[in-house]
């Protein structure tokens, strides 16, 4: 059991954090901070370098968080708020990724999730420094953050009447 909570964080923090490194550095084929804040303006989401930021260290820094299984409840919803937000961009155009759904946000979202719930495992830095962080109030505790954070991003989001996301939309 240990080796599985591993592998899905570690799988699950970093491919977050890779895409947030996307959003802020360029790294790894992505956009960068300006790119990313000029896509994040088309959306909806003004000073859109500054939503680009945000969303880049929520998912660099949460992602971090989880792969290392520190603090994990704080890394949970801090993921869960970012895939909040990303699934409301995504939502119109169906569940599946290939055509710019919302299931890679929500796979993600909720394996971040999980971890507030479960703990990260004993192979985690929480168990190393004597942090028990799980359980069922920790885990909807972090949802409800989480919720509350991506609620209070959607609040800001400008949307013109009748305005739609294009295909190239990748929060």
């Amino acid at each position: 059991m240990e080796i599985g909570l591993l592998l899905l964080r570690l799988t699950a923090g970093l491919t977050l954090a890779a895409h947030g490194a996307q959003k802020l550095f360029g790294w790894f084929g992505g956009p960068g901070l300006e790119a990313t804040g000029q896509l994040f303006e088309t959306i909806g989401f003004l000073p859109g370098r500054r939503h680009a930021l945000m969303a880049g260290l929520a998912e660099t820094g949460g992602g971090l968080l989880l792969a290392l299984g520190l603090l994990t409840p704080i890394g949970a919803a801090v993921i869960c708020s970012v895939m909040l937000v990303a699934l409301t961009v995504h939502i119109k155009k169906g569940f599946f990724a290939q055509n710019g759904g919302y299931e890679y946000t929500l796979v993600l979202g909720v394996a971040a999730l999980s971890f507030a719930f479960t703990g990260p495992g004993y192979l985690s830095l929480d168990a190393l420094l004597g942090n028990h962080f799980s359980g069922t109030f920790l885990g909807i505790a972090a949802l409800l953050v989480g919720v509350l954070g991506g609620v209070f991003s959607l609040i800001q989001r400008h949307t013109a009447p009748g305005q739609q996301t294009t295909s190239a939309d990748t929060v």
